[in-house]
């Protein structure tokens, strides 16, 4: 083994014939060498600590040169150059204070973290001050390869400008495009740039400069970090359409499902070789769900057809049944259609999530008028089965009240009242008549007696009594009750 040299980078730092500084990402001083200090005329003491445009401030041309050339070091990560910039600096108090015109050639180098971001911007300058007096001061113009070679340096930064004026423009189409995007760098797939709508999509976590295991840890057990080795690996893209993802909420346990269309495309350098991953995508949650509820919807809608058409069926064949005659049958099949529309009317007009049992009552009985019959109950919502069938109810035993009951006569009126016994999960319906005719129980079950029955005991598994009674008929009706969803 050859003996180890020991190099003392500081020293080292320090000795340097070129004028060397460094900056972290606010501008301020981390470090300066002695030929940087001599070249300043400003200590080390004085700059350590301090933001460089508050010691050689500059509004002008040259000052916002020297600070789009940091910016763009920052952004990029990428060495800058500005090859010829007239730059005024103070002169110290010992030298008569004041500003001084002096001119400069400046590389800005970026130093990495070891996330991929820039931490620090190392400056080597050069200054040119003197030969441009020398060659002022004797009145003698550059020669003329001098002169080329300021002119190509100035036209290499005008090009390098120009060339990040328009990358800074697709840099910022990408910025701003309403699709996702973003590019992952190496095998570990590192975030370098996601642009808003991906920013968006993740709750703006702090991407850039992390892996994607690092970055998103949630989706490393739903197969996405093996599609993206297969594609560095392989170099074969790879696509998904509404694939679904599981993504963390701040301040939640429950993680929020999203859809996304996404495609993977391997990054090649000059070479040929795989460098990293262009990935972009789309947001498809909100469509995957309204294609979700719109399924849910016909079948629903299917489901509630099929029922509609099975009572209609009932009703068409049990009132040719048990009708007197042609007419009467035909009026007592529309009535009971029309009740069933009217029900069904009302749940249209809240989409068919719920109806009100007051409003199902007064549509039932307001065409006697408003003092044939008193109303008594708390606001109770009923789910669009039961409202069906309770529409169907309350229709036979309104028409029994008008052609028999109390409905039938000039003074008789009806009395209805529920309330909702909620720890024992019933609903109880009590009607009563009064100042009708007397009334007698009948020598026989038409099928209005028998369809209230089989309503509320088969479909609601509920309880219905009737009394006949020289005063005027009642009833009572018990069904389940859950509360309903607003």
């Amino acid at each position: 083994m050859g003996n180890q040299v020991t190099v003392n980078f500081e020293l080292l730092f320090q000795e340097l014939s070129s004028p060397y500084m460094v900056l972290d990402r606010q501008l301020r001083y981390v470090a300066a060498n002695k030929a940087y200090e001599q070249a300043t005329s400003r200590s080390s003491e004085e700059l350590i600590g301090q933001y460089l445009f508050d010691l050689f401030p500059n509004e002008g041309e040259s000052g916002k040169r020297l600070k789009a050339s940091f910016q763009r070091v920052l952004e990029t990560g990428e060495q800058d150059t500005l090859a010829y910039i007239p730059y005024d600096i103070p002169r110290p108090a010992s030298q008569g204070g004041g500003m001084e015109q002096r001119f400069w050639t400046a590389v800005h180098i970026p130093l990495l973290n070891d996330k991929g971001t820039v931490e620090f911007i190392v400056q080597n300058t050069v200054d040119v001050t003197d030969l441009v007096r020398l060659r002022q001061a004797a009145h003698l113009p550059f020669r003329l390869d001098e002169v080329r070679l300021l002119e190509r340096a100035r036209e290499a930064e005008r090009q390098h400008q120009d060339i990040y004026a328009e990358s800074e423009n697709f840099r910022r189409f990408f910025q701003q495009a309403p699709s996702l995007i973003a590019v992952l760098s190496g095998p570990d797939h590192v975030f370098t740039f996601t642009n808003d709508a991906y920013m968006r999509l993740v709750n703006n976590r702090p991407m850039v400069g992390k892996s994607v295991r690092e970055a998103l840890p949630e989706i490393e057990s739903q197969g996405f970090i093996e599609l993206l080795d297969g594609v560095y690996r392989t170099g074969e893209p790879v696509s998904g359409e509404a694939v679904k993802v599981l993504l963390q909420v701040p301040d939640s346990e429950e993680p929020r499902e999203i859809f996304v269309d996404f495609t993977y495309d391997p990054i090649r350098d000059e070479n040929g070789e795989i460098t990293g991953i262009f990935v972009q995508g789309m947001d498809r949650t909100e469509a995957v769900r309204t294609q979700r509820r719109q399924r849910l919807l016909l079948d629903e809608l299917n489901h509630r057809v099929k029922n509609t058409l099975a009572t209609v069926q009932s009703i068409a064949s049990q009132t040719m049944r048990t009708a007197r005659d042609l007419k009467s049958a035909r009026e007592d099949f529309e009535a009971r259609i029309v009740a069933l529309s009217n029900a069904h009317n009302i749940l249209s007009v809240q989409e068919w999530a719920n109806a009100e049992l007051s409003a199902l009552v007064n549509q039932e009985l307001i065409a006697y008028g408003p003092e044939r019959y008193i109303c008594k109950g708390s606001w109770v919502v009923l789910k669009p089965k039961t409202a069906i069938a309770l529409a169907l109810v309350l229709h036979e035993i309104t028409t029994n009240a008008a052609k028999y009951g109390a409905l039938s006569t000039s003074e008789g009126c009806v009395r209805i009242s529920w309330e909702v016994d909620l720890k024992c999960g019933q609903l109880v319906i009590a009607w009563q008549e009064e100042n009708g005719p007397v009334v007698e129980p009948p020598s026989h079950k038409g099928f209005g007696s028998r369809m209230i029955s089989r309503v509320v005991e088969g479909e609601l598994d509920g309880t219905f009594t009737a009394k006949f009674e020289p005063s005027g008929y009642s009833c009572r009706i018990e069904i389940p009750y859950e509360v309903a969803v607003q």
